[in-house]
């Protein structure tokens, strides 16, 4: 049997991952705002929480293991979006993810000059902001919600031994 509670948070979480993923593909290709390296690697979290949870309610095996690894999503979306926010703040320097470009195909001539001309925004420099806050600092925000409520799935399923 699956606890109500449980199923409630995982569908929040699920739903405000879904959110989060279109809002910044709206912001990028609607409202035109080119993401940083960062910035791409921030929504990784989201879609493999997407696919955890999904995974939760179809396998009905293992939650407990699903939530552990969950947990471990958000920690890592924390502590990239916490670097990330730092070099934003300038508490860190950029690092080469910040200006990498795909490395492991050949390159013409053509390709490296157009690559010259391509503006590459840069990890520090934040080019949207809602409420006043960038988007990296709302995915700390997120993510230390998720990590919150996922702690509890856990203990949720920690008493009901599933």
């Amino acid at each position: 049997m699956f606890n109500l509670k449980a199923k409630f948070y995982l569908n929040l979480i699920l739903i405000l991952s879904i959110v989060s993923l279109i809002s910044a593909y709206f912001i990028e290709y609607v409202l035109g705002h080119k993401p940083c390296n960062l910035c791409l690697i921030e929504r990784i979290p989201y879609g493999l929480s997407i696919i955890l949870i999904i995974s939760i309610f179809i396998l009905e095996k293992n939650k407990k293991f699903i939530v552990l690894l969950l947990i471990l999503t958000s920690a890592f979306s924390l502590a990239i979006s916490i670097y990330h926010y730092g070099i934003e703040q300038g508490f860190f320097q950029e690092s080469a993810v910040c200006n990498a470009k795909n490395f492991t195909e050949n390159i013409t001539k053509e390709d490296l000059l157009k690559q010259l001309n391509e503006r590459i925004v840069s990890c520090k420099d934040v080019t949207f902001r809602i409420f006043g806050l960038s988007l990296t600092s709302i995915n700390i925000i997120i993510s230390l919600f998720f990590m919150i409520i996922l702690s509890k799935v856990y203990t949720i399923y920690e008493k009901n031994r599933q």
